[in-house]
């Protein structure tokens, strides 16, 4: 029985040393992960499509954050842009991104899209620049207006994109319907590089900052043209959706572009959710704007942004507290 019984005692010991052990692996396992022991905060960062002007610019805006804010490690990430974006920031999904002033217009208010789920918690972190509608037409489809889209093969955007938005907006000024009044393909700007090169649609709406890739890769080998939005029409939208402004893309931005384009254009806006900690984003704030010459090695666009400019045009939407407090020891706070 004695022997028995040390033989238990052993195995107990044993037993117990192997827990301790397993629980300061388990303890030394976790020190590589940000939420349990560096304390940093994920930011996800949807953008919008990989061949459009945000995607570059914002890995760009997430490596900086990174490298010069502590406490956040920010993941930016390819999306349909818009309306997608605002929907996983409604859900927790993502905590930062960019969408344009009427989309985040219509989330805040819970209109069209955002009907009776109004994101009353979105937040402008800054106005950028503005966003032109741009139609790219397949230069042999006859097609010489946005009118002439009727019945035509017509690529509007992705589902939950900014430009599919745009699209059905835009299409019924020409008395248009939408969707039904076009022969409609919802792919984003990749596929609708493709389709065109290949002859299977006549047109498509871009809707990103200029010069833009996908329009360029269009009108420098699909055969592709940009043609603008009549006078009349812009005036008219403008009057309806107070968002717009009147855009010129200046003529040979693109291939096959012998003359200025005029569009309707709408501010883009650096977004987050009114729960980020009012100092992280004070902080993101500043170094965004520290760091702005570096991100014009990204994309052409980024000479466009002004702080000047950054509360301007949004639209009613409220800045986050962080990004205010910002503006105002900057002196650049405008009050809408």
């Amino acid at each position: 029985m004695k022997t028995s019984f040390k033989k238990l005692w052993k195995i107990a010991i044993l037993i117990g040393l192997a827990l301790i052990i397993t629980a300061c692996g388990s303890n030394n396992a976790n020190e590589g992960n940000d939420e349990t022991s560096s304390g940093n905060t994920e930011l996800n960062f949807p953008t919008a499509s990989t061949t459009g002007t945000i995607y570059p610019l914002g890995a760009a805006m997430a490596n900086i954050w990174n490298n010069e804010v502590d406490g956040i490690r920010v993941n930016a990430q390819g999306s349909n842009g818009g309306v997608e974006n605002l929907n996983l920031l409604k859900e927790g999904e993502g905590q930062i991104t960019f969408a344009t002033a009427g989309i985040v217009w219509e989330a805040y208010n819970g209109e069209r899209g955002f009907k009776d789920r109004a994101y009353e918690d979105v937040r402008v972190m800054a106005g950028l620049y503005y966003n032109p509608n741009q139609f790219v037409i397949r230069e042999d489809s006859g097609v010489e207006t946005v009118a002439d889209l009727e019945g035509r093969r017509f690529a509007p955007g992705a589902i939950g994109s900014t430009p599919e938005v745009e699209s059905s907006i835009i299409l019924p000024a020409y008395g248009i319907a939408y969707p039904d009044g076009i022969k409609e393909n919802f792919i984003g700007f990749t596929e609708a590089i493709d389709l065109m090169r290949n002859n299977q649609i006549d047109g498509a709406l871009i809707q990103a900052g200029v010069p833009t890739a996908a329009v360029t890769e269009m009108t420098a080998t699909a055969g592709g043209k940009l043609i603008g939005i009549e006078d009349e029409v812009r005036k008219s939208l403008i009057d309806e959706y107070p968002w717009y402004s009147d855009v010129t893309i200046p003529a040979g931005t693109y291939d096959n572009q012998d003359e200025d384009i005029n569009t309707l254009g709408i501010k883009m806006l650096l977004l987050v959710d009114a729960s980020l900690d009012d100092d992280q984003v004070y902080e993101m704030t500043q170094v965004f704007w520290d760091n702005l010459e570096q991100l014009e090695e990204t994309h052409p666009i980024v000479e466009q942004i002004d702080i000047n400019e950054a509360t301007v045009d949004l639209s009613g939407i409220p800045l986050h507290e962080g990004a205010k407090r910002y503006y105002e020891e900057e002196d650049v706070l405008v009050e809408e």
